[in-house]
């Protein structure tokens, strides 16, 4: 029987439950939460955002209740409570309004239980100094009730922690310290050295509330309500309730609801808080538009391509939620250095304690007291924070200026890479080939657009398309043909006015009609600058040519220029033929490797990788497999979904100058690690001589633990108002 009932809880599937704990101020509370959780039976897959305030794991309830998780981590003195799925009532507003997705409203900091026990400490150490001076006698039992009310909080949460498997935290070494300060009768240093701590754990709880705030108000950035439109009128519901094919109104100055596409109307957008793009963006019919941008000037209608749960800022939040999830390599290796290091300076404490005394004589009280500074002196907590606070700033500062890591690995890396491989179309490129010349051979070069146009009407090719788009703003009519034809390969024809018109390469229509000399020379000249050519003709008749290229990004020169200042070199990768790739590369000033297939590509960014780290961007679906083969890929902004979620970034603007500024934040962010852990360990350094000759004391030593930890989070904090220097 018992062999049976633990076959059906192992056949049970674990349930995938998701909260938010309130009151983790710093890793090492993330640390404990995890350890505890992770060792419930039946609890797997368990990740602690420490930035976003979040536990998620999968638990097998057979084995372990999600009560009992829940209970465990109240114990540890933690808040937590599910973070439930919205259920979206359609129709009624006020219902489905509240049900959707937003972090909840936070109480006034001064409201929490640590600012009270502060308070309370404070209270009672004044009080305690304030006895002892007025009456000598009660000397330093005056302190004794602010001693032992900060004990019996931190001690409980040490005794918690211990028995769920930590048993060398803060709160440990924190009692451990205020117990043996009481029994020398140092009752003022311990009441001062409870009140500091608990000063020190408000600090840095604040500190952390001001970095989350960024990604936060990201959630804000959608309208909780739309105006959709039913049988022609426009009608208020909750954004939550769109679903993709649904009308929306956009009217000036409205945040945009929801993700789609402009079936109606022309206006100015505003996506600086979604993408970065400090410049508004015309959209017009077909546009794409995301949620959280703000429209500028004209009316738009909307077609909703998204649900809510999974339009772009939604997409966001949940990229640097699992960024902030995924621990960075130096992150990792900093929790296992402190995992040795806080057990071995208990050790150290111990014997500093009792060697002296023991082997040498000394007084016993003095070096008791210095053994229990010491254990104050030894809090890792500045050293666990050095790397996932300047991470997780890091992550923010891009976040905001359309620049998305998904995690602190990729983040270390790309400030690490020496090599830059791009894609060309889309990527260097508009992905929008134009026209860049004509050139009448007979008659108006108007004449030539308006046949080359006539032809093209309803060509789905690239090519056609860029000639139509020409025609269109040069305001040439389009006239009717009939007997319309595509040449596969060759280009298209038509009988326009009563005339047979081809649109064809210069190879086709040289079986017509040759071309003059001055005319193969134009070709020439203009296939040489990556432009391909077309002729038109009339009845065989050369009548014009027209060259069509897509065009470098308006800033692939200035990113190329900048990268190179960061000592970063640049290397397009493309499957356009030779002529066209090195036209475009002699363009940027890059090498470039042209005709290659996407394995081809993928043989390239290995060779690349042999000589050190590599980022490859790109925006299709051929990048795929490059984007991952690379040390870290990146997606530019209008990348297909594959891209993306290949990717380990993406920049959201598809600026080219984007990846400079990446990289620069990259290793900004790694200075600030260097300087984070320059400063937990200098100053432990400092108070570890200090303490042992007798210099500092207790309180000196938890208010430099405690000024660490906040000069670290201070120092975190500068990248969120990181500045990039123009490029020279």
């Amino acid at each position: 029987m018992a062999d049976g009932n633990l076959m059906e809880a192992g056949a049970r599937p674990p349930a995938a439950l998701r909260y938010r704990v309130e009151g983790m101020d710093c890793p090492s509370c993330a640390a404990k939460i995890e350890t505890a959780v992770g060792r419930a039976a039946g609890a797997e897959d368990v990740r602690l955002n420490y930035a976003a305030q979040t536990l998620a794991l999968r638990l097998n309830e057979a084995a372990t209740p999600r009560a009992a998780i829940e209970d465990q981590v109240r114990k540890l003195g933690f808040g937590i409570e599910p973070i439930e799925p919205p259920h979206v009532l359609v129709g009624e507003v006020s219902a489905a309004m509240a049900a959707q997705p937003s972090a909840p409203a936070r109480k006034p900091w001064w409201q929490g239980a640590k600012p009270r026990l502060a308070a309370l400490l404070g209270a009672l150490t004044a009080a305690g100094f304030s006895a002892s001076f007025a009456l000598p006698a009660v000397g330093h039992w005056g302190y004794l009730p602010a001693a032992l009310l900060g004990l019996w909080f931190f001690g409980r949460k040490a005794i918690v922690a211990a028995q769920a498997g930590s048993p060398f935290s803060i709160e440990m070494l924190m009692s451990i310290a205020t117990l043996g300060a009481i029994a020398i009768g140092a009752t003022s240093e311990a009441a001062v050295v409870v009140f500091l701590f608990t000063v020190g754990e408000l600090l840095e709880g604040l500190a952390a509330n001001r970095a989350r705030a960024g990604i936060e108000a990201l959630g804000a950035l959608v309208p909780r309500t739309a105006l959709r439109i039913d049988g022609g009128a426009a009608c208020e519901v909750p954004a939550a309730s769109l679903k993709p094919g649904d009308l929306v109104l956009i009217r000036p100055g409205d945040r945009v609801s929801a993700d789609g596409e402009v079936v109606e109307g022309e206006s100015d957008v505003d996506e600086s808080p979604v993408t970065g793009e400090a410049v508004p963006v015309p959209k017009a019919e077909g546009a794409a538009v995301f949620a959280g941008s703000i429209n500028a000037s004209g009316v738009l209608q909307v077609r909703v391509t998204r649900p809510a749960a999974d339009n772009t800022i939604a997409r966001i939040i949940r990229m640097v939620e699992e960024a902030q999830e995924a621990k960075a390599p130096t992150a990792r290796f900093i929790e296992r250095f402190a995992a040795v290091y806080t057990p071995a300076s208990v050790v150290v404490a111990a014997l500093v304690a009792a060697a002296p005394p023991l082997v040498g004589g000394a007084d016993w009280g003095t070096w008791i007291y210095r053994g229990l500074t010491l254990l104050l002196v030894a809090c890792p907590c500045a050293l666990v924070l050095s790397t996932p606070a300047a991470i997780a700033s890091g992550l923010a500062a891009g976040t905001r200026r359309g620049l998305l890591v998904k995690g602190g690995g990729a983040l270390e890396t790309i400030g690490r890479i020496r090599t830059v491989a791009f894609d060309k179309t889309g990527t260097l490129t508009e992905g929008r080939p134009r026209v860049t010349d004509v050139r009448a051979l007979a008659g108006a070069e108007r004449t030539a657009i308006g046949l080359a146009a006539a032809v093209e009407n309803g060509s789905s090719h690239p090519l056609g398309r860029a000639i139509l788009a020409r025609a269109e703003a040069d305001g040439i009519p389009l006239r009717p043909v009939r007997d319309g034809r595509a040449i596969p390969g060759k280009g298209a024809e038509a009988v326009v006015g009563g005339k047979r018109v081809t649109v064809a390469s210069p190879s086709h229509a040289a079986t017509q009609a040759s071309l003059p000399s001055d005319a193969e020379r134009t070709v020439s000249e203009w296939e040489q600058q990556g432009k391909t050519v077309v002729v038109v003709t009339v009845e065989g008749a050369p009548t014009g040519l027209i060259a069509i290229r897509d065009e470098p990004r308006p800033d692939a020169t200035a990113g190329i220029r900048e990268l190179a200042a960061l000592g970063v070199k640049a290397v397009m990768l493309t499957g356009d033929n030779a002529r066209t790739g090195e036209a475009i590369g002699r363009a940027l000033g890059l090498t470039v490797k042209s005709g290659l297939l996407p394995e081809e590509k993928l043989h390239e960014i290995g060779a690349l990788r042999a000589r050190g780290l590599v980022a490859m961007v790109g925006d299709g679906i051929n990048d795929a497999p490059a984007l991952a083969a690379a040390s870290v890929g990146i997606a530019m902004g209008g990348g297909t979904d594959v891209t993306r979620e290949t990717a380990d970034a993406a920049l959201l603007h598809s600026h080219v100058t984007g990846l400079a500024t990446l990289i620069a934040l990259s290793r900004a962010t790694l200075a600030n690690i260097r300087q984070n852990v320059g400063i937990a360990l200098g100053l432990k350094g400092i108070f570890v001589v200090t303490t042992v000759v007798g210099i500092t004391g207790l309180w000196p030593a938890v208010l430099a633990d405690t000024g660490a930890t906040v000069l670290v989070t201070l120092n975190a904090l500068r990248l969120l108002g990181y500045r990039t220097r123009p490029a020279a």
